[in-house]
């Protein structure tokens, strides 16, 4: 096989889905994570809770992988409000920093009318470049 499915120890299965991909370079692709606990729960119902849960759920792909939050390349964000993302700017600064640290990859963010789930106020996916594969 050229990947291997990443699925963090302890998460509820994927239906459908992989949460990652790691391919044999090293590339992960990490797919669109909400801000659901690894129980597929939505504890968080406001933009910042959620958005601090996706990306701590990205972060635990990321490790599942071997890889640490340096190594995320890309961040493509989806959300349902751009006023209340904008809003809320300093919150989004301090949630990301505590869960990513310091390391700003390239990022994206498109505003839908939607996601899939929805309680689901955010959806973000990234890559991220492995060295040290699992």
């Amino acid at each position: 096989m050229s990947h291997q499915i990443i699925h963090p120890q302890g998460w509820k299965p994927a239906k459908g889905y992989a949460n990652g991909v790691l391919t044999r370079g090293g590339t992960l692709y990490v797919g669109g994570q909400i801000g659901w606990t690894a129980d597929q729960v939505f504890e968080a119902h406001d933009f910042i809770g959620q958005m601090r849960q996706a990306l701590q759920n990205i972060r635990a792909v990321v490790e599942a992988a071997g890889g640490t939050p340096a190594d995320i390349t890309r961040l493509t964000w989806y959300v349902t409000d751009k006023k209340e993302y904008l809003a809320h700017q300093a919150e989004v600064g301090t949630a990301y920093r505590d869960v990513l640290g310091r390391h700003f990859p390239a990022m994206t963010m498109v505003v839908v009318s939607e996601l899939v789930e929805d309680a689901a106020r955010v959806e973000i996916e990234a890559t991220a470049e492995i060295t040290q594969q699992a």
